[in-house]
């Protein structure tokens, strides 16, 4: 069962009402949201730069009564160089940087707002009360955190108004009438940010259940020819990159048609389903290799990094696999039981000979097993002076006995 199987996204109780994943998966959507979300966190740093200025503005223009003892202090000194430093975060060169910073910032930027609450009047603190509400609800909605990094940040301002409230100047019954005030606004927000969150998970899931369902082969859950070429690209190039062989094993049923004649298609899909688990068993060893069904009974494994002898284990592992599933086959003049042919290349892979090369020789040496009486494998070695000219390569075969 794969990961988006245990991750159901019609009960969220068992799947992630803690809004947790999965270690890959969730390292998966954190990529995802935070790259989707990162011009939304560059528009609202640009909010919260015009906020911290408009309200340095306001309090000196419109604000009675004395004015707050070093708020310009706290403004300048630590609240706008903190928007000022995660707005260069949110550039696309140091954003891998922002979600840590921001889970520092935003806490010491609320913080900020408690010191000068500390130094406020009592017809002052109301003003700054609606600012600690203001900043509450930004931590919940705006910075494009996670809700768990979220009431961490808020909880932190809670923490310290309370703190600065009971060992502070701050009259009790304002201060009681306030952090209640708090209380509700994170109960609210954090309600808000959490359904916001679930649905954003959901929708992650649905999209990779769409993706998942493009790429595999609904009747064998294998890669789909598609898929297959778009994913053996990439490891081709990345061979090319780290100077590494590439394997390619081809495997096609014996007698499938037959066996489709004389025991129906049903059957015959049954048949496809358990050898493509038996290929899928015997060849994906490692996390680059790929299985994929490459049209009606015939199957294909890329297998990156694996030389020569790799190649040939994994063609007698995958007639061993098939073979101990023993499924009937009377129709068949080979055994009485299904089998499979196979045929096996490995290239070196540079940017000089193409990949389709490596799927040639594999199907060459596939065809020398059927030749040879089916129920068997061949490798088909490299030797060719320019790719396109014939033969393609000198036949080295090895026949199951």
């Amino acid at each position: 069962m794969s990961e988006i199987d245990r991750v159901s996204v019609f009960n969220p109780w068992r799947g992630f009402l803690r809004l947790r994943f999965p270690s890959d998966l969730e390292a998966e959507f954190l990529s995802a949201h935070r790259a989707s979300s990162r011009r939304w966190v560059r528009v609202s740093m640009c909010v919260a730069l015009t906020t911290v200025l408009g309200f340095a503005v306001i309090d000196h223009r419109v604000l009675t009564g004395p004015q707050v003892p070093d708020a310009d202090l706290v403004r300048f000194g630590l609240q706008l160089p903190l928007v000022l430093v995660m707005l260069v975060f949110t550039t696309q060169r140091f954003y891998r940087w922002f979600q840590p910073a921001i889970q520092i910032a935003a806490p010491l930027f609320g913080l900020g707002l408690v010191v000068m609450a500390t130094q406020a009047s009592q017809a002052q603190l109301p003003l700054i009360g609606a600012r600690l509400l203001l900043v509450t609800f930004f931590f919940y909605f705006m910075l494009g955190i996670t809700f768990h990094a979220a009431v961490r940040s808020n909880l932190i301002l809670v923490a310290g108004y309370a703190t600065v409230a009971f060992f502070g100047n701050i009259p009790a019954d304002i201060a009681t009438y306030q952090l209640f005030v708090l209380l509700c606004a994170n109960l609210i927000g954090a309600a808000g940010c959490y359904a916001l969150e679930h649905a954003n998970r959901v929708a992650f899931l649905e999209r990779r259940r769409l993706a998942d369902v493009a790429m595999h082969d609904g009747l064998t859950g294998l890669l789909n020819r598609t898929a297959l070429d778009e994913q053996a690209r990439r490891i081709w190039a990345q061979a090319v990159r780290d100077a590494v062989p590439v394997s390619v094993v081809l495997v096609d049923i014996d007698h499938f048609k037959a066996y489709n004649d004389r025991y129906g298609h049903q059957a015959g899909d049954r048949c496809l389903r358990d050898v493509a688990a038996a290929i899928r068993r015997a060849a994906r060893r490692r996390p680059m290799d790929l299985v994929a069904r490459y049209g009606g009974e015939e199957f294909i494994a890329v297998l990156f990094g694996a030389d020569r002898s790799h190649a040939e284990l994994v063609a007698r592992s995958v007639l061993d696999s098939v073979s101990d599933l023993r499924i009937p086959h009377a129709s068949s003049t080979t055994r009485p039981h299904i089998t499979v042919s196979v045929g096996a290349t490995t290239l070196a892979s540079t940017k000089e000979i193409p990949q389709e090369l490596a799927v040639q020789l594999a199907d060459r040496g596939l065809y020398i097993a059927k030749e040879r009486g089916r129920d068997g494998w061949a490798y088909c070695a490299e030797g060719f002076s320019a790719p396109g000219d014939e033969p393609f390569a000198r036949e080295i075969f090895k026949t199951a006995s």
